[in-house]
Order: C-alpha cells, then structure tokens, then sequence
C-alpha cells in the first residue's frame, strides 16, 4: 500500500507559505473533508484529486508518496541503502580518464572535472557549444564532428591508442527511436544517436559508463526504447543499473528529473563490486540562496501582452491565481484541457526551487517568471539556477546561450554522480584489476 507522507506536506505548504489544510483545501478547489480522505491510509492514490494535490504544491506524486514500513522487506532495505551512497568523502586515488559524447556545453564535463576526472576528449556537433567549450578550457580535446563520422572513423583517431578510457560519458537523444523494441540487440537500435554512443563502448570497453537522458525515457514507447538500451549495454558485456534522480536533491534550486544509467563491465561485478548512486543532501537550496548578487547580463523579454499577465501572478503563483476570464483568453483552449498545466503563466518564488529550465525561457506553457521582476531569468541567472560558476562563459547569441544552459546537465548533479563514480572506480582500483 502506498500512502501520502504528511510530513512532506507540510514542508511543502510551508513553502508556499500554505497555513493549514482549509487553506490547501481552498486552493485545490476541494472541500476540506476530500482534502482529508486524501491524506487518510487508505486512500486510493491514482485518484484525480491526489492530481490535484501534486499540482497544487508544485511537486511530483512519487516526491509525496511513502510506503509502509512493514511493505518493504529487510534484505530490500539493505540493499536500498547500499545503493545509495554518503559522496561528501570520496576522494579519487588517482585522475580518471573520461570520454565525453554529446558534450554541449559542457554542464556534465565541468562537474566531472571538478571531482577528479581527466576529460581526454569531447565530441560535440553544435559549433556554438563546441566555442564555448575551448572558450572556457583551451587544453580540452573539443572534437568538433558528426557523431556518426567520429565513430565511423574510429575514435582511437582523436585521443590516441595509448590512452586508457575509465568511464565513456554522454546524454545520448532518443529520437526517431519510435521503432525500437523489435530484436532487442544493437543491430536494431542502428540510425538513432544510440547506436552511435554504443558503437563507441563497444569500442573502446572501458570499466564504466555514463548516460543521462529526460525521465521521459522510462516510458517512451511504453518502456521498450529503455529496454532496448538495456539489453544492448548486456549485449556489450556491462551490468546496468538506472535511477531517476532530481537535480534538487543536488545542490541544485531547480526541480529538474533526469534519468541516469551507469554501467560496470561484468567481471568487476562478478568480484563483488557494484554500482552506486549519490544519496541526497539534507538541505535543499532556493532561488534566494543561488541568485544573490548575480553578474548582469542581457534576458528575454515578455511581449507586452503578456507582461501584462503574468504581473497578476503572485511568487510561487500560476494561471490558478489569474481572474477566470483573464485565465481563459490567457490560455485558450488548454484552459479546458485536463492535466495540471502548472508550467502556465508561472512566476517562481525565492523560497522554493525553480521548475525545470527550458531552452527557450519566454516559451508559452513553460513560463519561468522571476520572482519580482515580471520577466525571464537573464542568461547569468540561467547558468546560476543549472549551478554554472559565473566564469563559464556561454558562446553564441542570446537565444543559443539560452539553448546550451537549458539542454546541459546542472554542473553540481554531474558533481554528485562523478563521485559516486569514484567510488566505484577506487574499489576496482583497490582489487588489483588489470587495464583492459
């Protein structure tokens, strides 16, 4: 059985500065008593108004629901927890050597980096991205080329057959796989960005990889894409373990899910050794602790019209608090539609953690308001919110500036996984195992 975690509602109506369950109530457009059924042990958690709930205060239902303590057994528990790891105190006994695929501009690279990885290369299409790259680290090894090219020509062609690869990195799209699922191998997966970043393991067989993706792929093509991946990271000769973890859990003040597989070569599996994920911080940042006396830099603007609208919106405010009339004209026919629509017409408060940044930032339906101003977060409050340092300097024009921070992997998230990492490679190290 699951059951809503009542502590977690309180933390968050106390961000959104909710006073008590009539209020919460009120702003569901519930009476209290269904507010209270909702909460009880035995409610039916798939129902609309636990939506409802979710849409209300901002989060996600798997952030509020709590299983029992008696549903999840012992043996389960313990290996809950040794999957989840304390990373404050890794120390890298040596610098690991890490290929990047799909590097952007570089939000996963700089996080690595920061933790002890020696970045040997990164492959990049993008010409913006690929600028900023060698703007901010001219040593890097910024391999400018098609992924298709750079795996047809054989990757020991730009970073040398004497240089051993620790981890392979990248956030691979998934696109135009709408057809996968069929054979299950690599063959089938051939034409999509997959295929390429597999080739490349396949390759080079180094101890671990990395790949990040959108949460979305857990269900894309009803969970057959996933699988499909799966089973040709076990074709290759890799245990595979994936979780979905929330940048804000990561010294990160964006709510921001993505989906991250990690792969071990299964002879090191075999003597023991696993693969682990960062446990989460106790404190979770706000955009009043990330945006304070940020470096000025140009911003989108809101058309007149819309200004207009959004000025009516409260912090932590979104289409809900808008006049009816104003809301409907506002959003048209999606004023009708079902789903929670939270992203409309949205101003972020300084007390909770921004809402997944977007590329385009005065995007409709994807409304990221700041919180006093009635604009979008400029380009430095962008890199501030995906934990950028204000030195990482973005190349191109205002709306690829914007392009490069939205699509990268907040740098602090790299942090925390590139460590979980570490420790993984420390054990391999400490065990004697030879280089492949």
């Amino acid at each position: 059985m699951k059951i809503v975690d009542k502590n977690k509602i309180k933390k968050l109506m106390t961000i959104k500065d909710i006073k008590n369950q009539t209020e919460l109530a009120k702003k569901m457009g519930i009476s209290k008593n269904e507010l209270s059924r909702i909460l009880s042990p035995n409610y039916d958690y798939l129902k609309n108004n636990i939506r409802k709930l979710c849409e209300t205060l901002d989060t996600d239902l798997d952030d509020i629901i709590l299983s029992e303590p008696n549903e999840i057994s012992e043996s389960k528990q313990n290996i809950l927890i040794d999957r989840y790891i304390d990373v404050s105190s890794i120390i890298p006994n040596r610098k690991y050597n890490v290929l990047e695929l799909f590097a952007g501009a570089g939000g996963l690279a700089l996080g690595l980096e920061n933790e002890g990885f020696n970045t040997v290369g990164l492959n990049e299409i993008n010409k913006y991205a690929c600028k900023t790259l060698k703007k901010n680290r001219p040593h890097w090894n910024v391999i400018e080329e098609d992924i298709i090219e750079f795996s047809k020509n054989g990757v020991r062609k730009y970073i040398g057959n004497n240089t051993e690869i620790d981890i392979l990195s990248g956030g691979y799209p998934c696109q135009s796989f709408s057809y996968a699922g069929k054979k299950l191998g690599l063959e089938d997966t051939r034409g999509t960005m997959f295929y390429y970043y597999a080739e490349i393991l396949k390759e080079l067989q180094p101890k671990m990889f990395l790949a990040e993706n959108v949460k979305g792929l857990l269900t894309h093509d009803q969970g057959r894409t996933l699988k499909t991946m799966l089973d040709v990271f076990e074709e290759i000769g890799y245990s595979v373990s994936y979780e979905v973890l929330n940048a804000k859990n990561y010294n990160v003040a964006q709510k921001r899910e993505r989906i991250v597989i990690i792969g071990i070569k299964k002879e090191y599996e075999n003597q023991g050794i696993n693969v682990v994920f960062p446990k989460s911080n106790d404190k979770l940042l706000t955009l009043k602790d990330v945006l304070k006396n940020v470096p000025i830099s140009e911003g989108a603007k809101y058309p007149d019209k819309k200004k207009k609208v959004l000025e009516l919106v409260p912090p932590g405010g979104y289409w809900r608090d808008l006049p009816e009339e104003i809301a409907k004209d506002y959003m048209g026919k999606s004023y009708f539609s079902g789903g929670g629509r939270t992203g409309m017409a949205r101003r972020i408060s300084w007390e909770e953690q921004c809402l997944t940044l977007t590329c385009s930032p005065a995007q409709k339906q994807t409304e990221r308001c700041h919180p006093e101003e009635t604009r979008p977060f400029t380009v430095r409050e962008y890199a501030r919110i995906q934990s950028f340092p204000d030195n990482w300097e973005f190349e191109g024009s205002m709306n690829e500036r914007y392009k490069q921070i939205g699509n990268a992997v907040p740098v602090e998230l790299g942090k925390a996984v590139g460590l979980a990492l570490i420790h993984t490679l420390n054990r391999i190290d400490s065990k004697g195992v030879l280089w492949n």
